[in-house]
């Protein structure tokens, strides 16, 4: 197991520094599991929240209106789910080496893509291709 490298406080990652050094890959990892707890709790909010309203019976329009509100809460809890997946293989690319670097080319993503997105796995060429080739297909999905 590597020794845990301490980031100064308001460490942001820099361009003169090496890409995707220990301190650029600390940085990542932190925000990535930053991220991926604010999702877990903001997913134990909404469960509690549907069990309360369980309990609840109003008039059928109330009913419908609160039908309508669980439905939402559950389709964003799945895509939680579905990017806490990504958070996941964004940890995995951390720890074997890989993040920061496109799946596709193999080039550098870039540290003000990472930090806008930082389950990024394509550079901002191999995302334009991606996307253009969806759309042709009819198929398009973010990455």
């Amino acid at each position: 197991m590597t020794e845990a490298i301490k980031l100064p406080k308001g460490y942001t990652p820099s361009e003169k520094e090496e890409y995707m050094c220990p301190m650029h890959l600390e940085f990542f990892r932190q925000q990535l599991q930053q991220w991926r707890q604010e999702l877990i709790e903001e997913s134990q909010e909404t469960i509690s929240n549907l069990r309360e309203e369980v309990r609840d019976v109003g008039d059928e329009a109330e009913r419908a209106t609160r039908e309508t509100d669980n439905s939402l809460e559950l389709r964003t809890r799945d895509r939680y789910r579905k990017l806490m997946s990504k958070i996941d293989q964004a940890l995995r690319r951390v720890d074997d080496g890989s993040y920061g670097y496109c799946e596709e080319t193999g080039e550098e993503i870039g540290l003000a893509r990472l930090q806008a997105r930082p389950i990024a796995t394509l550079c901002l060429d191999a995302q334009e291709r991606w996307e253009l080739k969806r759309k042709q297909l009819g198929e398009y999905r973010a990455r």
